[in-house]
This record gives C-alpha cells, sequence and structure tokens, in this order.
C-alpha cells in the first residue's frame, strides 16, 4: 500500500520543483528592439526630466510677470497729545505706464518657447544619440556572428590541412598555417565579443535602463538618405536656428521693457486724515510721479539693444554653422551608404565564390593552403568593411536627425525594416 502511493506522492512533491525551475532555465536575456530603446530613453532620462522642469519654471516665470503691482497702505501719525493729534491713512495704488506690462509679458512668452523648444531638442538629440548607440551594438552583434562564422571557415580549412597532411599530400607547414589562422580568427572573435559587451554598456547608459542590455534585436539595414529639398525642408525648422531666434525675440522684448521703464509710473491714492484738534476727518487724494532728472534708464536700454545684436548675429552664425554641419553629415552618410551597397553588390558576392572555390581546390588538391588563407582573408575584411561602412551611415543619419530635429523617418526603427 505504502509502496504503491510512493509514486505518486513524489510526483506531486517533484512536479512542483520542477515547474520552478523549468521557467528559469528556459528564460533567455529579453532583446532590446529600437523602438523599445527610445522608448525607454524618453521615459526615463535624467537630462529629459531637467528640460521639462525648466518648462516648468519658465511657465512659472511667465505667470509671475503678468502680476500688476501691489497697492500700499500708509498710516502716518502726527504729535503724539490726544489734544493736537492727527492720524493719516492712505492707501495707494502703483499704475505701469509705457506698455512695461506687455513687454514683460512677451520676453517671458518668448523665454517659455525656448524652455519648450530646448525641450524638444534635447527629445531629438536624445533619440538620435539612442538610435546611433543601438547601431553600433547592433554592428558589434553582427561582427561577433561573422567572426563567429569566420572561425567555422578556419577549423573547417584546419581539418582540410590535417587530413592532406596524414594523407601526406602536402607538408606539415601548411597545417601550422592552418593553426595560425584559426588562431588569429579566434583572437578576432574575442575582441569582438569585447566591443560587443562594451557596445551594450553605452547603449545601456544612453537609454537610462537599470538593468545592462544583453542583446539587441534587429537586422542592420541600411538608413534612407534624405533629398536635397527634404533637408532644406528641415533646416528651416532645425531646434537650433528655432532657439537663436526666439532668443532674438526675448532679447527684443526685454528691449522694449528698458524702454518701457524709460516712462515713470505713477502712484493713485485715496485716504483720509483725522485731526483732534479741528474734530473732524479730512478726505484726501494722492497722485506720486517720480521725476525722470538723473536716471532716464537710457543706459540699460542701450545695453538690451547692443544684446539684441549680439543674439541676432550668434543666430547668422548658428545659420551658417549648421548648413555646414547638416552637409557635412549629408555627405559621410551617402558615401557609406555607397560604399555599403557597392560592397554588398560588387564585392561580398566575388569574395565567397573565391574562398568556395580555393577551400574546394585546396581539398582537391589544386591549391595550397596560401590561395585558401588569401581568399578567407579577402572575404572576412570585404565582410568587415560592409558592416563598417553600414555603422558609419547610422552614425551619419543620427548626426543629421541630431541636427535638424524630429523627422518622419525617425519614429520608425530602422533597423526593423
Amino acid at each position: 500500500m505504502r509502496e504503491a502511493l510512493l509514486p505518486p506522492l513524489l510526483a506531486a512533491f517533484i512536479t512542483p520543483c520542477l515547474a520552478q525551475v523549468a521557467p528559469a532555465q528556459a528564460t533567455q536575456p529579453a532583446a532590446l528592439t529600437l523602438q523599445q530603446a527610445i522608448d525607454q530613453a524618453l521615459a526615463r532620462h535624467p537630462e529629459l526630466a531637467a528640460a521639462q522642469s525648466e518648462v516648468q519654471a519658465a511657465e512659472a516665470a511667465r505667470l509671475q510677470a503678468g502680476a500688476r503691482p501691489n497697492p500700499v497702505i500708509e498710516a502716518e501719525l502726527e504729535d503724539t497729545r490726544r489734544e493736537t493729534r492727527s492720524t493719516t491713512i492712505l492707501l495707494t495704488q502703483p499704475i505701469e505706464l509705457g506698455g512695461k506690462r506687455s513687454a514683460r509679458l512677451d520676453a517671458a512668452d518668448r523665454a517659455q518657447d525656448i524652455a519648450r523648444s530646448q525641450l524638444a531638442a534635447r527629445r531629438s538629440q536624445l533619440r538620435a544619440e539612442v538610435t546611433a548607440a543601438f547601431a553600433q551594438a547592433q554592428a558589434a552583434q553582427e561582427r561577433v556572428r561573422l567572426a563567429d562564422e569566420a572561425l567555422q571557415l578556419a577549423r573547417r580549412g584546419t581539418e582540410a590541412a590535417n587530413r592532406r597532411v596524414a594523407a601526406g599530400k602536402v607538408a606539415p607547414i601548411e597545417q601550422t598555417k592552418a593553426q595560425v589562422a584559426e588562431a588569429n580568427v579566434r583572437l578576432e572573435l574575442g575582441q569582438a565579443r569585447g566591443e560587443l559587451r562594451a557596445a551594450l554598456l553605452a547603449l545601456g547608459a544612453v537609454v537610462g535602463t537599470p538593468r545592462p542590455v544583453e542583446r539587441v534585436e534587429g537586422t542592420v539595414a541600411l538608413p534612407p538618405v534624405p533629398a536635397d529639398e527634404t533637408l532644406h525642408a528641415r533646416l528651416a525648422t532645425a531646434p537650433a536656428l528655432r532657439q537663436a531666434q526666439l532668443e532674438v525675440e526675448r532679447l527684443a522684448a526685454l528691449a522694449r521693457l528698458e524702454r518701457a521703464k524709460r516712462t515713470p509710473d505713477v502712484s493713485v491714492g485715496l485716504g483720509a486724515r483725522q485731526s483732534q484738534e479741528l474734530g473732524r476727518t479730512q478726505p484726501m487724494l494722492v497722485l506720486s510721479v517720480p521725476i525722470p532728472l538723473f536716471d532716464t534708464n537710457r543706459g540699460a536700454e542701450l545695453e538690451a539693444l547692443r544684446r539684441q545684436d549680439k543674439a541676432r548675429y550668434e543666430a547668422e552664425a548658428a545659420a551658417l554653422r549648421l548648413r555646414s554641419e547638416v552637409a557635412q553629415a549629408h555627405e559621410r552618410l551617402k558615401a557609406a551608404v555607397e560604399e555599403a551597397e557597392a560592397v554588398q553588390r560588387d564585392v561580398l558576392p566575388g569574395a565567397q565564390v573565391a574562398y568556395d572555390a580555393a577551400a574546394k581546390g585546396f581539398e582537391l588538391g589544386k591549391f595550397s593552403f596560401l590561395d585558401v588563407l588569401d581568399a578567407q582573408r579577402t572575404l572576412l575584411e570585404a565582410r568587415a568593411r560592409h558592416l563598417r561602412a553600414t555603422a558609419d551611415a547610422h552614425r551619419a543619419a543620427a548626426e543629421l536627425d541630431r541636427l535638424l530635429g524630429d523627422s518622419p523617418e525617425t519614429s520608425a526603427p530602422r533597423a526593423e525594416r
């Protein structure tokens, strides 16, 4: 009876344990896609939170800029003797003249627009940084895969050399050459894995993920090359130019504010004076106007105007610099895409055919192992060149997105096309 119940009891005890262990063994590190990386970076990166705080601070400054002057209440007591004492109470309201409040609001509005533009620019810059880091991790991951394939090729070459040496068809030096070639490829694989770890760490730092990125998902595809008309259209709304123009407008509003300060404000007051000696209360109307005799605020107005001129010149310099940087990044993108396409179209197929023929000929005794090594080296160099050109293209495309801001192509992950 007890022996009959033992297997079910063991099964009842072991099954839950296996259910807990099996998921842990089957769990694989989740792959990070480009869109997930961008979403995580935009959701948790502290620099975006700092830029958002600046926007909120600008909104608070705009609220304060619209505040009007507070009224002033004054109380005056003349003489301390009750029989001759007089008491005066005044309520005075300063009134701003010359358009000071509207100019102050305009300056606050432009500062608020600048903060929002800086937030949008930082989002574009962060998206470009994540895209570039993701492409770098993809390229490193692809390099590891290619190095792994190269190691398999080198192992097959070593096995072929071993068989030919054992058969007495070639000298043992051919076996040594094959082993040295395999060792070099193995070193290349180790270096590729190290670069992959570094690229994944860099991607995790840009994304801001609390856990290290294990691997990325997506194929290394070439980014599109925007047309010249598209670049010119995006150049007009670039974040750097937008911020520079808003700064000119803000300083222009501050110059209007300093000019308005040359118009003195007035203060209007109502009150009453109670005189114990006269035995009556007298109403009072007060009008106060400062006389701009010594301080006309002329220096502050000139300073604001010169700062506006400076901002205008800096905006023109920023436009020239941005056009140059965009043109250079565009040329780098076109050159990298053309190189990658040429290698893919003209070099890789021939290199693969040459290696396959050399390897087959070596097995048949028609070629030496040096021919196989040369063909293998050519094939690996062609693959590395194609991968390097693709990574350069992604970096140039990310630089364009950083300079020009968001684009329709930015919202779609390039690597997953």
